[in-house]
């Protein structure tokens, strides 16, 4: 066989092999998704206002079974998470603002149409971002009997970080950005750094430092007073965990979307 025929087959073989794989793909009915990808997209297009609801279609119709294969790891299933939420609290919010005037029902309500289920923000962050915890538990008490949607979907591990990068449409809220699969570990990092800076103070004379109300209400995913310190001494926030006294800010609550950032 000379060269031209050699690469005469070689071609043959790639353009058969494209069109089985796409006729297979026909026949089974199985297209491959990238769902960071596509969370990555509804976030950005909220970002530059534009139009949503197709690509909010497309997670409503998702499969279940499908968005579960495809994501694997914790840091897809936040990457998507991540994005779902803070994108959904700019899109409902922007659209009905009103219903903030009741927080405690906003986030209850089932609004978030995802595979095929219509979540609401507490499925997401509690059951699903903090593996099944009970949302009035503090960080220590984990739900009984969670349903299979949070089992399928849920972290393997718990990560302190997520509440410094959930939004929720409080002026007191993290900023928000777009996480990828990629990156999170680093946009975590910098964004838990960037957040205590902005809301913390440490006063030398008196030895006490002055944080968020989340190291409060989640204080068991931060390993409590002893853990909290630990996270702010790591983050240039105070010089030493001894003797140090946190005291927590009260919330702002103040409605403040598109508070976006790069990270």
């Amino acid at each position: 066989m000379n060269k031209l025929q050699s690469k005469l087959l070689l071609l043959f073989l790639t353009i058969f092999c494209f069109y089985t794989s796409e006729a297979s793909k026909v026949n089974t009915g199985i297209v491959k998704v990238d769902y960071n990808k596509l969370s990555e997209e509804f976030l950005n297009c909220v970002k530059e206002k534009g139009n949503t609801e197709e690509i909010r279609k497309e997670l409503a119709e998702l499969s279940l079974d499908d968005l579960e294969k495809g994501l694997l790891t914790d840091e897809q299933k936040l990457a998507f998470w991540l994005n779902i939420y803070n994108g959904y609290i700019q899109v409902i919010l922007s659209e009905k603002p009103d219903l903030y005037k009741d927080r405690s029902a906003f986030f209850k309500k089932e609004q978030i149409p995802i595979a095929g289920s219509i979540l609401s923000f507490e499925k997401i962050e509690h059951g699903i971002i903090r593996k099944s915890q009970w949302p009035l538990g503090l960080g220590y008490v984990r739900k009984w009997f969670p349903d299979k949607l949070e089992r399928k979907l849920r972290v393997k591990k718990r990560d302190f970080r997520i509440h410094f990068a959930l939004n929720c449409g409080a002026k007191d809220c993290p900023p928000v950005t777009i996480y990828t699969t990629e990156r999170i570990n680093e946009q975590l990092n910098t964004g838990t750094k960037h957040f205590l800076k902005s809301m913390s103070s440490y006063n030398e004379e008196l030895n006490t430092v002055t944080v968020t109300s989340l190291f409060s209400w989640f204080r068991g995913d931060f390993g409590g007073k002893s853990g909290a310190k630990k996270i702010l001494k790591e983050n240039n926030i105070i010089p030493t965990t001894k003797g140090v006294e946190i005291i927590y800010k009260n919330y702002d609550w103040t409605l403040y979307l598109n508070n976006f950032i790069a990270l």
